[in-house]
């Protein structure tokens, strides 16, 4: 066992350093957000692409379990128009088991680089099979295969054995003119009741406009950054 007193002596991260600016942006104003959430999202994300940020259509996706804790993690929008939005993801998945636990869902676009991010909430329902079918015969080969392949969540031994999954896969369709999908794995809209926007303002003053639906309607409302 290496001597105690010879082990590097860790600095603590300095996260002032890290600390950026912000002001990119004039300020957001409520009435963008009249007919509700769905234009200024599509014109931001088309502004994220536009400006660098790599996959804007990345986003954090957020479930919770039977136990009530939450979880996490960034998956890619496939689709969005007036019903919601829309992923694509093996059923059951921990996010799949959670969301037919529950049945709502968060989800965040962090664009950082154009200063702004948005949050959704609402209920998340799976797809019907048609639609997630239409959308599986975009998908590259290998990717399909790979769904094969992944049984998403649960242990495996190494990565040999995932290897091996993959190649078993590759055989077992080899000369078929399509790899059909997999009942394990469909689509998902998330259909929102809340849409947070936010965007950075200086001196950390940011914009945060929420739009919450009653009914069909939808109302923005200004908060306190």
């Amino acid at each position: 066992m290496e001597d105690a007193a010879t082990e590097p002596i860790l600095e603590p991260t300095d996260f002032d350093t890290m600390r950026v600016g912000y002001g990119l942006h004039t300020r957001l104003d409520e009435a963008d957000l009249a007919v509700g959430w769905l234009p200024l999202f599509t014109t931001w994300l088309d502004e994220a692409g536009r400006r660098g940020v790599r996959e804007p259509n990345a986003m954090v996706l957020g479930t919770v379990g039977a136990d009530g804790r939450p979880s996490t993690r960034t998956v890619l929008c496939k689709g969005v128009d007036e019903l919601g939005l829309t992923f694509f993801t093996t059923t059951t998945s921990r996010k799949g088991t959670q969301l037919a636990a529950s049945g709502y869902a968060s989800v965040t676009f962090p664009w950082l680089v154009v200063e702004r991010q948005v949050h959704l909430e609402g209920a998340c329902r799976p797809l019907a099979p048609e639609e997630s079918r239409a959308y599986w015969r975009t998908r590259p080969r290998g990717s399909q295969v790979a769904a094969w392949a992944s049984d998403q969540s649960r242990p495996v031994g190494s990565v040999r054995e995932l290897e091996s999954l993959f190649a078993a896969a590759e055989e077992r369709f080899a000369g078929q003119d399509e790899v059909p999908m997999p009942e394990r794995w469909g689509g998902y809209r998330l259909v929102p009741d809340r849409v947070e926007f936010w965007q950075g303002g200086r001196d950390r003053f940011h914009d945060r406009v929420e739009c919450v639906r009653d009914g069909d309607r939808w109302s923005a409302t200004r908060l306190h950054p």
